[in-house]
């Protein structure tokens, strides 16, 4: 879609107008944010638009979109879809060797265990190896309620954060401010970093890790502006 417009505002109920039209979603409902914070970063994305509209380069859109179109209307079983990785979170799977990764992983990974075992009063069952093995049910359904306590603004910025980590108890260490988006960022590529001492780092991985950690500081921002601290402007996700 070529550029139509010369202004972007956002009204009143926090939603983005091109000129005097408002932005719909591609459900065709209105672009409308629960923060004047997001309203203002999405509305900045209309005006960064060049001669041609290039969704890569608007994500918060993209997410506010699925927010609005995909998951506000059954967010219950999105959030369940989300909550079922509690049963193969990355932080429970270790390595047996070497011990240099062994004392990484551990180092990385002990920290939110030991926070989430606090926070929600769970067990987890720590695997060495790849072979899956289930969680405690009390550990999959307290974790399943702390996904299904977010709206559908908060639930949009989880699931990149989950899916790029691989762990839904560090995206939600994340939600909760126990843990910062490099900490975790750096705690979930504790295995590849490893692997590109090791062997070296081609131009391919390269650059999918380049575009993983882009979509990931899109989904920590998004989720960062849902809470405005503005008075007025809050937006309650929990």
């Amino acid at each position: 879609m070529k550029r139509f417009w010369t202004g972007v505002t956002v009204d009143a109920d926090r939603a983005i107008r091109l000129d005097a039209r408002p932005v719909r979603t591609p459900g065709r409902a209105p672009l409308a944010l629960p923060t004047a914070a997001l309203a203002g970063a999405v509305a900045d994305e209309w005006r960064a638009v060049g001669e041609t509209l290039d969704p890569r380069a608007m994500p918060l859109t993209g997410l506010a979109n699925a927010a609005i179109d995909r998951i506000a209307p059954a967010p219950e079983g999105f959030a369940a879809g989300l909550a079922a990785y509690a049963e193969s979170d990355l932080l429970c799977y270790r390595a047996d060797a070497p011990a240099e990764l062994v004392t990484r992983q551990a180092a990385a990974w002990d920290p939110l265990l030991d926070w989430a075992r606090e926070r929600y009063d769970v067990h987890f069952e720590i695997v060495t190896g790849v072979m899956h093995r289930a969680q405690p049910p009390a550990t999959v359904a307290r974790l399943a309620e702390a996904v299904a306590s977010r709206d559908a603004f908060a639930l949009a910025a989880l699931s990149p954060l989950v899916t790029l980590t691989g762990t839904l108890v560090g995206a939600l260490a994340l939600a909760e401010g126990a843990i910062s988006a490099d900490a975790l960022w750096r705690a979930a590529m504790v295995d590849e970093d490893w692997q590109a001492e090791r062997w070296g780092e081609d131009s391919l991985a390269t650059q999918a890790r380049e575009d993983k950690r882009r979509d990931y500081d899109a989904a920590t921002r998004f989720l960062s502006l849902l809470d405005d601290p503005r008075p007025g402007c809050g937006h309650d996700h929990e």
